[in-house]
């Protein structure tokens, strides 16, 4: 049987590389192609080599996007693993009730992306409707956070399901030999 599952393997794997292949590796290419090209279409792209890169890192709204695209990047895989990690402690102790803390914690991350905005678009604007202030005369600032607490609320309990199951398979003499 082993030495079967070795000559088919190919052809075991040939779909999934295929559809990586198609649906990954070429459009990649692709963009990194058109990242040095001027076009309006793919079909017309002229090669402009890297005056698109020097002209974007003179722009100063895009180096203000980028800064708070790594800001954001950073503060939230920061907290999303710190909470999630906290919560996966909590919730592997002997408590009642940790499969329904569990559950709760996880269901956001079940909910698509369009609903999750719908979700958020809803409980922003009720909440700032008795404030009676509009969502778009806030600052960058606020937005920044509420993004950050939307990545929060949807990630960790995804995150905190990982850090269960590692800690819950933990060996018992690791746990000895530390106490």
């Amino acid at each position: 049987m082993h030495k079967a599952l070795k000559r088919y393997s190919p052809i075991f794997v040939l779909p999934t590389l295929l559809a990586f292949i198609i649906g990954f590796i070429v459009p990649f290419a692709q963009g990194l192609y058109l990242s040095f090209c001027k076009f309006t279409t793919v079909d017309n792209a002229k090669w402009v080599g890297v005056a698109n890169y020097n002209v974007i890192l003179k722009d100063a709204s895009f180096l203000n996007s980028f800064k708070f695209t790594i800001l954001f990047a950073v503060v939230s895989i920061i907290l999303i693993n710190v909470i999630a990690f906290g919560l996966a402690l909590l919730l592997t102790k002997e408590l009642r009730g940790t499969n329904i803390f569990r559950t709760v914690f996880f269901m956001p991350n079940l909910i698509g992306g369009i609903v999750l905005g719908y979700i958020w678009q809803t409980l922003l604007n009720g909440l700032l409707s008795m404030w009676g202030q509009p969502l778009l005369k806030l600052s960058a600032t606020n937005g920044f956070i509420g993004m950050i607490i939307l990545l929060l609320w949807q990630q960790i309990g995804y995150m905190m399901i990982i850090y269960v199951a590692g800690l819950n398979n933990v060996s018992p003499d690791l746990i000895e030999a530390a106490q």
